[in-house]
């Protein structure tokens, strides 16, 4: 692994990052002193809008990287794919993290989220318990897949200042203990992170399984949650292939299509399960009527799978569009998009109150928010980048 970049951490892209991060946080902090109520145009009927739609139901799909690529690299022993592990599993942590805040905001008394931990304060028997325990659960297998790199990183270089330099050998010791049990059991770990991770992706379509009334029926479907599933698949490996072009791209770094354009075979598979999922749950229940009954519903529906299925599907069979790096880019963000809109659909385009007043309209606050917090996640991946062995050596040869 390399720490070496050819380019500085501080570029005008990051100052603008930076400036979006800080209009973000203050927003964040006007939303915790005053309220929802100051920030949002969240109500009764609408008890949740932007910031479950992206920041958590996004948030999580786009995730999926992390268990996608593992079980690839490691269940599945294809090693060549390992050079792709690790950047997914740092945008994995960092997202479900995020997801974590995102739900700590979205909640009207977040001072009180102590109580989900408390033996016989939560309820058991809610579908927000389970995607609660499996996004704790699996945020804390992320950080124990994470410990190798740090260990690898301070491994023969702890320093540190003063006083405290006594304590070098300590940290020393307790580092290379803590490699050699991580290299021990890591594969428990990895197991544990692929089935957790499954669980709490489809029991987000559970949320909505239970709420036919108020979900569009071009959505509404028991089987949501294995949908939630399968897309998650998808988009799991096309994730790890947009990350990775754009962190070559702006890290100055060769592409790594040796590894991404054979990766990239896998998704038009596993978009045709998905799709055909779709397709059969529709028939079966008659929902392709309200296709051609020119609602905002039926147009975003027809985008959500055109943007997001059929086209990357298109390009990806086509061996010689696959092997070009700026096709496949946009096949894999096209994926990306399109499972980001249908956990949008899902959560708001399709989501209807019995009672509500009007239509639901983000205000500007949760927009910038939203853009605040997905600014932090990038600047929180190039400092990680920068400081932590997470890329592969440019010299670092692949083997199947």
């Amino acid at each position: 692994m390399s720490n070496r970049h050819a380019v500085p951490f501080i570029t005008p892209g990051v100052r603008v990052l930076l400036a979006l991060a800080a209009a973000g946080l203050a927003v964040l902090a006007i939303r915790l002193v005053w309220g929802l109520g100051a920030v949002t145009n969240l109500n009764d009927q609408y008890p949740w809008g932007l910031w479950i739609g992206i920041d958590v139901a996004t948030g999580v799909a786009l995730a999926a990287g992390g268990f996608t690529t593992a079980f690839v690299a490691h269940v599945l022993h294809r090693h060549k794919y390992e050079v792709l592990v690790r950047p997914a599993l740092l945008t994995a942590a960092l997202g479900y993290t995020f997801v974590g805040l995102g739900v700590c905001v979205d909640l009207g008394r977040y001072y009180n989220i102590w109580h989900y931990f408390v033996p016989g304060l939560p309820n058991g028997n809610s579908a927000l318990f389970e995607v609660g325990m499996c996004v704790c659960l699996y945020l804390t297998v992320l950080y124990i897949e994470f410990l190798p790199i740090v260990c690898e990183r301070f491994l023969g270089r702890v320093n540190l200042p003063g006083a405290l330099r006594a304590l070098n050998g300590l940290v020393e010791g307790v580092l290379r203990v803590l490699q050699r049990t991580l290299d021990r059991v890591m594969t428990i770990f990895i197991i544990l992170g692929v089935v957790l991770s499954c669980a709490h992706q489809s029991s987000l379509g559970t949320l909505m399984v239970i709420a036919p009334d108020k979900l569009h029926p071009l959505w509404f479907t028991t089987i949501l949650p294995m949908q939630f599933l399968l897309s998650a698949f998808a988009v799991g490996l096309a994730m790890a292939i947009f990350e990775s072009i754009l962190a070559s791209r702006s890290l100055k770094r060769p592409l790594e299509m040796d590894v991404l354009a054979p990766l990239a075979r896998i998704i038009p598979f596993l978009l045709t399960i998905y799709f055909g999922s779709k397709l059969i749950d529709m028939v079966n229940r008659g929902s392709y009527r309200y296709l051609d009954d020119g609602s905002p519903q039926s147009v975003a529906w027809l985008v959500e799978v055109i943007v997001g299925v059929v086209l990357p599907w298109a390009i990806l069979l086509t061996h010689r569009l696959r092997r070009r790096p700026g096709w496949l880019f946009s096949a894999a963000a096209m994926v990306v998009l399109g499972v980001a809109l249908n956990r949008i659909n899902v959560f708001i385009i399709g989501y209807k109150p019995l009672y509500a007043d009007g239509p639901y309209v983000p205000a500007i606050p949760e927009i910038v928010l939203t853009v605040g917090f997905i600014s932090i996640l990038v600047l929180l991946y190039r400092a990680f980048v920068f400081i932590f062995p997470v890329l592969h050596d440019e010299g670092e040869v692949h083997h199947a």
